[in-house]
Parts: structure tokens; sequence; C-alpha cells
């Protein structure tokens, strides 16, 4: 792990006393933000986030299979995350690690409380087969704040997933001999379509250092924060998911602040996903 050097710790310290940050933003304002989708041909959806200079690429691969025995009508969905080690010199090659399992978490929460997915419109015959969703992350380029940058990745590559019924209509077909439910749904969708989704839910990260709290922290930021806290809202400002992390605290009142941080970014950044989208 990079040791923040104490010079640097005592600038951005200094700065945020004078109600500063070393980019010039303000406390509440995210860094610039560019979205880009169907980068990967292969993938049934795919999306490139940057927030600044960290670097997302998220996938989309829809199969079939087989649903959980407490959810015999229901599709399913997983999440994982990569960290590469070229993103940053804090990741290494090999299996998942904390962080990597951490950052898996936070985003498929986000995503599975808010039901972006319709889960229920998934299934092709109940106990015996459904759609099941696979949410690969890909840190590239690591510059802070990768719970946000990387749930809006996963949200941009599902917006841009479809359905994969020509790719595995054998497969379909081959279903279709057993389960009526199935030719009936052949007959409904004759081609690829659109994941079925809802609302998005926005993560948005605040840190806090200094008794200071800040949304959207660059690399060095974090690495100095005491605290942080990642809420996700949905479009009427309701809270979907939160996740607190490190070892400081919040008061009450800080914890009002950054939920209305939250909310307030919330909005802006859906229009940047819908806008990439063509929503």
């Amino acid at each position: 792990m990079t040791i923040t050097p104490a010079i640097k710790r005592d600038y951005l310290s200094k700065l945020a006393e004078q109600g500063k940050r070393a980019d010039g933003r303000t406390f509440n304002e995210f860094r610039k933000i560019e979205i880009e989708t169907g980068l990967i041909p292969k993938a049934e959806g795919s999306a490139r986030v940057k927030i600044g200079n960290t670097q997302v690429v998220a996938g989309i691969k829809i199969l079939i299979g087989t649903p959980y025995p407490d959810t015999p009508e229901s599709g399913a969905m997983t999440t994982a995350a990569e960290l590469i080690p070229m993103a940053s010199p804090d990741f290494e090659a090999g299996p998942p690690r904390e962080n990597a399992i951490e950052l898996a978490r936070v985003v498929d929460r986000g995503i599975r409380e808010s039901k972006i997915i319709e889960v229920d419109k998934l299934c092709l015959e109940p106990g015996e087969a459904i759609w099941m969703v696979f949410i690969d992350i890909h840190i590239i380029d690591f510059d802070g704040n990768l719970f946000d940058t990387s749930s809006l990745a996963a949200l941009a590559a599902l917006h841009n997933a479809v359905i994969p019924i020509e790719r595995l209509r054998p497969d379909l077909e081959k279903l279709q001999e057993k389960f009526p439910s199935v030719k009936k749904y052949l007959e409904e969708h004759p081609t690829d379509y659109p994941l079925p989704l809802q609302e998005p839910p926005i993560s948005c990260t605040s840190v806090k250092y200094n008794n200071v709290i800040m949304i959207d922290p660059a690399l060095d930021e974090e690495e100095i924060a005491e605290a942080r806290l990642t809420v996700a809202t949905d479009k009427n400002g309701d809270i979907r998911a939160m996740q607190k992390g490190l070892n400081g605290s919040f008061t009450v009142e800080e914890i009002k602040k950054i939920i209305k941080a939250s909310i307030d970014n919330g909005v802006k950044i859906r229009e940047e996903l819908y806008k990439s989208v063509g929503k």
C-alpha cells in the first residue's frame, strides 16, 4: 500500500481548512464524467466510464441458467471486479483480493437493491430455466473513487445490453421442445431485444478528513481520508444502498449533508447516463 507523505497530507488538510481542494473543485462537485457504450462487440453490453482520471470498463454477459430454489421465477445477477495491476502500483495480479471483493459487493448492492433489472421478466420456465446476467468490472486507471466510476460503468453497460436470442437460439430451440413456455417466449421475442430495466440508482461517494466532507475523492484525498460513505439514490431521491468504509466516523448532521449532496449530484449524473445511452 502506498504511504502518503506527511507533506502531502498537511498540504491537503490546509487547503481543506481554506475551503479548497487541490484540483479547484468545490467540496460537493464531481470531476468531469465521460461515458462511452458499445465498446466490446462480443459482450451483450459494455461501457467505459471516466471520472477524472479514473477509468473503468464494464462488460455484460447473459447466459441461460437454472434459477435459485428460493426464486424459481426470477432471473439472476452476479457482479465481479478485477483490479488490473497496470491501473495502480497497489493492485496485484492473482485471485480477487479484499478491495476487489468489496468493490463488487458495493456495486452489486446498489443495482440489486434498486431492482433496476426486472428479474421477473428473465424467467424462461419457472424452476427450470432463466436468463443470468453477469457484470464484469475492470479497472483500467485508478485515480480515486472506484465505487462511483464502477457503478456508473455497470449501469451504462446494462443499458447497452441485449438479451442474446440470436447467439443462443440453438439452446433456446432445445428448451422449447421440453417447455411450451419457451416456444411462446420465442414467438414474442423473435430476435435480440434490450435487457428489461427500470430507473437506475446513482452512487455517490464522500470522504471525510480534517473534519471536512467532500464528494468524489481524487486519489490523494482518498489516501488521507478518515471515513468514507457511499450512497446510492434513485430518481425520487430515495436511498437504495449505503456503504460505510474506513475507521473514522460521521455525525448525524454530516450524514444528512452527504445524502443531500448525493441526491443533488445523482440528478446530474443520471442525466449524463441517459444522454450516453440515448434516453
